[in-house]
């Protein structure tokens, strides 16, 4: 099974001013356009789940392009607005777990499902929505906390009055109460292959965590391996919804500022195993998030004027792991970064996060020059590179269990779209494959990270037809 709080959820979105049909983004050195998903490109996923349409393309009016092209743009509206859900569930989570503000109990999983039936942590609660609402208000906030501030008062919040701020307080523990029940929905589903589109009615999050990462390097490794990757093969990469990590699901850190680490890690292990070359390789991030774009494009442009990017790599030493599978992602995290910058040291870890072990490394600005942020849904959504533009490898991992079946099939379709022939997709969400759309999965990495309890999850490795 696939537990929530071993995921590396990541997303996040911004309004576009976009006409529908395509809008010009820079890619590479020339503009490449965006567009939504026409309606005869989507014709094999409407015939493959026409007994299961949503309501809204059914109906006495026939289905045609124009009808096609407004859905699509409003389900595009539809799923950036799920973003500011996402970030309530980070706000709950900086509430449970930040240690930066409160010296008040962490609300863990144990005393989360126990909320609003336990005297005590209902005190615990009470005692951090308190402290959290304080650091809020304060001037000269940490980054994050000054994130969080900006989003509640977005949501017509004001912490100006005692009055306000009790509002304020009740959103905040109405919030964990959601999340509990969310939580306990979860704990109690059968987790089968629905578990791959289990977050479709959840909101949007952008944090995340090394998991995915490691699972990453042992796939590139088995590709390796299966000559599925050679040397030099990979030139040009996409990774869609590269996440920002702050005080995420797992434990909620937020002693370090929001970063972005997934396109440093891909990169290091390509380079590692040779398959990429640090001169000439290219990696877009592609998001909906308007915080994750402009982070990398203001990292970008610093990088340009000579200036690193660090990231602190911490992971939580409390996961249930098994000892085969500790030992191997230690050894992943202490060589991580080695060929791309040099360690330095972290940020101290508070004592009330001891179960955080970390290090940092300084990434060189050449290899932060590489990165490039396109504002981008690639579920109604694609690239039209051409034959020189497109992707040899493109990244997802945790963002297709945010969708349903027929979103799955849109984005596979999309994903086949803006691959070189014989360039794979990587993804430890399986994607619905009632029809191929031009990805056939290919290889399969399995991960047990865990016996007891068991927890094994599987990175797909999907490839376009040559």
């Amino acid at each position: 099974m696939i537990h929530p709080k071993h995921r590396s959820t990541k997303g996040k979105t911004l309004m576009l001013a976009v006409a529908f049909g395509s809008c010009l983004r820079l890619f590479g050195q020339s503009a490449v356009p965006i567009e939504f998903i026409s309606f005869q490109a989507a014709q094999p996923a409407l015939k493959a789940i026409s007994d299961t349409l949503p309501p809204e393309l059914k109906g006495a009016s026939p289905l045609d392009a124009d009808r096609w092209s407004k859905w699509v743009q409003g389900q595009d509206r539809a799923i950036r607005q799920r973003l500011d859900r996402g970030t309530e569930d980070t706000l709950t989570n900086l509430l449970r777990f930040g240690v930066t503000f409160t010296k008040e109990y962490r609300i863990t999983d144990e005393y989360l499902a126990r909320y609003g039936q336990s005297s005590l942590v209902n005190a615990f609660a009470e005692n951090r929505a308190n402290d959290l609402i304080a650091a809020l208000g304060k001037p000269n906030a940490p980054e994050g906390i000054a994130e969080m501030r900006r989003f509640v008062e977005k949501q017509g919040f004001s912490l100006k009055t005692q009055p306000e701020r009790a509002k304020l307080k009740k959103y905040l523990l109405e919030n964990l109460a959601r999340l509990r029940d969310e939580f306990l929905k979860y704990r109690a589903q059968t987790k089968d292959e629905r578990r791959f589109q289990l977050f479709q009615d959840r909101g949007i999050s952008l944090d995340t965590n090394l998991w995915p990462d490691y699972a990453l390097d042992l796939q590139f490794r088995n590709m390796v391996e299966k000559r599925l990757l050679k040397a030099g093969s990979v030139r040009r990469i996409a990774i869609v919804g590269p996440g920002l990590d702050f005080a995420n699901k797992e434990a909620g850190n937020d002693f370090y500022p929001p970063q972005t680490i997934q396109p440093f890690a891909v990169l290091d292990s390509l380079f590692r195993l040779g398959v990429a070359d640090p001169a000439t390789v290219e990696l877009y991030t592609l998001d909906i998030s308007q915080e994750v774009n402009v982070h990398v494009e203001r990292a970008k442009k610093k990088a340009m004027q000579g200036r690193s990017y660090t990231v602190q790599l911490p992971w939580n030493t409390e996961r249930p792991m098994s000892d085969e599978y500790r030992t191997s992602f230690i050894a992943y995290w202490q060589a991580l970064g080695g060929r791309i910058g040099e360690p330095v040291p972290p940020i101290p870890v508070p004592s009330a996060a001891a179960a955080t072990q970390t290090r940092a490394l300084k990434i060189r600005p050449e290899i932060v020059r590489k990165l490039t942020a396109l504002d981008m849904n690639v579920v109604y959504q694609r690239l039209v590179p051409s034959s020189e533009q497109a992707f040899d490898l493109v990244i997802g991992t945790n963002i297709f269990v945010y969708y349903g079946e027929f979103e799955q099939l849109l984005a596979r379709a999309n994903v086949a779209a803006m691959l070189k022939p014989g360039g794979y997709l990587l993804s430890n969400d399986k994607l619905a494959d009632k029809i191929p759309l031009g990805l056939d999965e290919v290889l399969e990495t399995p991960i047990t990270s865990s016996v007891q309890p068991l927890v094994r999850d599987i990175m797909f490795c999907y490839q376009r037809g040559k």
